[in-house]
């Protein structure tokens, strides 16, 4: 067991330690980029559905899961996704490929369980070029906001569970704007970067209750309280001159003092009801209401055209299973999940709402004689639009998640030696 310990905490600080870029989006260039997905390849195939917990699989999102958890379960998961990018000025293509969660669910005696991990909250990653007239501006920006969380989930009676997670939030957002004037020699170069460090909290209830013709009433309920979290800000300006392979080259550069500041992650709540019958199929739905925010006072984190303001999402999905236990036919006891999500972001650009859509769909696919899976997952979805001079994007993303359960408990006594 101090092996694999040693094993889990030795990956997560390599996780930590690299840098990556999961998003590529002009619309990260607002706030403190785009909200990422907070869950599993199960939960995302669902159209992304946080409700649904059992004893075998890892619920991210609901923490109130690890009380039902009756195995030690280890989960990690990634993605790759196409985007097209389509405005009045012309269409362009990007991909990106990024890890998307790494945890532990471990059990302990028959109604206590804790999960660890680490996964991204936020993502920035954005190259717009924009020119008018007689000035050329090139903006870029890169990093967002991770958080490591220790989970705790409690079986209070055989329906009902509650959870808390305690989440160490860090990242930095750098912004980079790159100005040339027409006729003028040099340009200018105006870079900000942003440090956030804190802790958050994560509150779920989760409630399973057995009906007449072995059916199941799922509900689940999550709410995280407003949050402060310190912003430690620089700035530097440069000039530069460019050489002409396109290349850069500072000539004068200074830092400016820019004072600390707090972010305010806003206070969020979920709700979802499902019905369902025990390995065969389930269904749900699901609605989530976030509170505005000031993520735009952040150092760097611009749009003096951009508003926030109260965001919620809508989710549909569900899962369905031939025969869980056939021996004769592999193909019987595949998950064959599917979903739906429709997202009010909450981001206003020159009075225009920025909102998003997801088809889902997927499958899990037995590993072993054990309840191992590996799961894939794709998603059809667009983003934003094309009026008001603004721009819409198209994506097709591929998930790969793998779901490890051991055969016995990590803290089960053992009778025979």
């Amino acid at each position: 067991m101090i092996k694999r310990f040693i094993v889990i905490v030795a990956v997560f600080f390599t996780v930590v330690a690299t840098a990556q870029e999961n998003v590529s989006s002009p619309y990260s260039y607002y706030g403190i980029g785009l909200n990422t997905f907070k869950g599993t390849v199960e939960n995302r195939s669902m159209g992304g559905l946080s409700m649904f917990s059992d004893s075998i699989h890892l619920n991210l999102r609901n923490p109130a899961g690890y009380g039902r958890l009756r195995r030690t379960t280890y989960a990690v998961g990634g993605s790759h996704e196409r985007l097209s990018l389509n405005s009045d000025a012309g269409e362009d293509n990007a991909k990106v490929s990024s890890l998307d969660y790494l945890a532990i669910g471990v059990p302990v005696g028959g109604n206590l369980g804790f999960g660890i991990g680490v996964l991204p909250y936020t993502s920035v990653g954005y190259q717009i070029l924009d020119i008018r007239e007689s000035v050329a501006s090139r903006l870029e920006g890169r990093g967002g906001m991770n958080k490591v969380f220790l989970s705790a989930g409690y079986q209070v009676l055989p329906s009902l569970s509650i959870g808390v997670d305690a989440n160490y939030n860090f990242g930095n957002l750098q912004n980079q704007r790159t100005l040339i004037r027409e006729e003028v020699q040099l340009g200018s170069r105006d870079v900000s970067r942003t440090d956030l460090l804190g802790f958050s909290y994560n509150f779920g209830v989760d409630f399973q209750e057995k009906l007449k013709n072995g059916l199941n009433l799922h509900a689940a309920a999550t709410y995280s309280p407003t949050t402060n979290i310190d912003a430690e800000n620089s700035r530097q300006l440069a000039t530069i001159a460019f050489s002409g392979s396109g290349g850069e080259t500072v000539v004068e550069e200074h830092d400016l003092n820019v004072p600390d500041s707090e972010l305010t992650l806003p206070a969020k709540y979920t709700i979802g009801l499902g019905l369902g019958r025990s390995n065969k199929w389930f269904f749900g739905g699901e609605y989530v209401s976030t509170d505005d925010n000031s993520f735009l006072s952040v150092s760097g984190a611009g749009g003096g055209n951009a508003n926030f303001e109260n965001a919620a999402q809508y989710k549909f999905g569900g899962y369905f299973i031939p025969q869980y236990n056939s021996i004769t036919n592999y193909f019987n006891r595949i998950v064959y999940r599917a979903g739906f999500r429709y997202e009010e972001t909450g981001l206003s650009i020159n009075s225009q709402d920025i909102n998003e859509f997801g088809i889902t769909f997927g499958v899990g696919l037995p590993v072993g004689p054990g309840f191992s899976n590996i799961n894939l997952g794709f998603e059809y979805g667009q983003r934003g639009t094309t009026d008001s001079s603004l721009i819409q994007e198209d994506y097709f993303r591929f998930s790969v998640g793998l779901s490890l359960t051991e055969a016995r408990r990590w803290f089960e006594r053992r009778k025979f030696n």
